[in-house]
């Protein structure tokens, strides 16, 4: 089976093809300085032309369906769509918390994934290895980072992701009697490699109803709100 993933939730975009026989094929990822709208396509064309492959012989799309940013999601998911109902692929939506949690393989303790929401508030999602398999052990959440750690009990802990970065003095200040892990910079960002592992072993969603998942209103929809109340 042959899998194209694609990420344009977070300032990275990234595609890759992945076989299920072979592994990585080929992978690109790339900081966006522009909307993911106006690079994604050729980062998609440009891993193909590489590894000589035509989208006809892609088996399945794997897409970043959130969190992260709401603009890029929307694109991802629009393209990824797209390109599904073009060629009869079948699409999977992987949610970017869970990929993240998978750049920390096997590691002990408690893993907390987490994606910058601005403003001192995170997006997040906790984990933890368990017979060499990944159980998520809450559901995918956003709140304050300090209010969020003070809810943590657990003595061994892995951050990682982008949020795990931007509020590290934060993490190391509030868990200062506990043992943490802040996972590098170059080992924070998701990888569409591991979108497209964990789509192979997806099953498909539906091309019409799936939808990104935002957790959060974003910033516009709140002030909109406010101003109605």
């Amino acid at each position: 089976m042959l899998v194209l993933a694609i990420d344009t939730s977070g300032k990275i975009g990234s595609a890759c093809l992945y076989d299920d026989k072979i592994g990585v094929i080929g992978e690109i990822n790339l900081y966006v300085k522009l909307n993911h709208s106006a690079i994604i396509m050729s980062i998609i064309d440009s891993l193909m032309k590489l590894c000589k492959v035509d989208i006809k012989d892609v088996d399945k799309i794997g897409i970043v369906t959130g969190p992260g940013s709401f603009t890029g999601v929307r694109i991802g998911t629009a393209i990824a769509k797209g390109l599904c109902y073009d060629n009869d692929k079948i699409i999977v939506g992987v949610n970017e918390l869970d990929v993240l949690a998978h750049n920390c393989e096997n590691v002990d303790g408690l893993i907390v994934s987490m994606i910058d929401a601005r403003k001192e508030r995170v997006y997040y999602s906790t984990y933890r290895w368990e017979n060499h398999s990944l159980i998520r052990t809450s559901e995918y959440l956003d709140g304050e980072i300090r209010d969020i750690l003070s809810n943590i009990d657990d003595s061994t802990i892995t951050f990682v992701g982008d949020g795990a970065i931007a509020y590290g003095d934060i993490i190391k200040e509030e868990c200062k009697d506990k043992n943490i892990w802040i996972n590098s910079k170059a080992n924070s960002f998701p990888k569409s490699s591991i979108v497209a592992q964990l789509a192979s072993n997806m099953t498909g969603d539906n091309l019409f109803t799936l939808e990104p998942v935002y957790i959060s209103k974003s910033q516009a929809e709140r002030e909109k709100n406010n101003k109605n109340k």
